[in-house]
């Protein structure tokens, strides 16, 4: 005759969406009161925060100054077809001499990041 029919089961995890709606939010959790600590963590994480945005800038800063001079370096070097190893000299100043200079200056930020929050939680 065949198996017996067996009744689906439903599992329900919240109210219906008009509930939901309906009910007024509530109000966000209140801050824990301040402790004896809370000053020198701020002091911590805002000395931080000012040397990580140094070490940005002054990344950032040497990577716009080295890829900055590519254009003049692409001018000194002249017209692709004035001269038989120019157009290598292009290829190697556009397609190989920046990679070097953007790995050591991403390898040069990770350590100083490393030793910056280092130096702030002291380990």
């Amino acid at each position: 005759m065949g198996a017996e029919s067996v009744p689906r089961r439903e599992v329900v995890t919240a109210r219906p969406r008009t509930e939901r709606a309906a009910r007024p939010r509530s109000r966000p959790a209140a801050r824990p009161e301040r402790t004896d600590q809370a000053p020198a963590a701020d002091s911590a994480v805002t000395t931080l925060m000012r040397r990580q945005m140094r070490a940005a800038l002054t990344t950032t800063a040497l990577l716009a100054l080295s890829l900055g001079l590519l254009p003049l370096t692409l001018r000194l070097l002249g017209p692709a077809g004035t001269r038989p190893d120019a157009p290598l000299a292009v290829w190697l100043a556009l397609g190989v001499a920046p990679y070097p200079a953007l790995l050591a200056a991403g390898i040069w930020y990770v350590r100083r990041a490393e030793r910056n929050e280092g130096d702030v939680t002291g380990r």
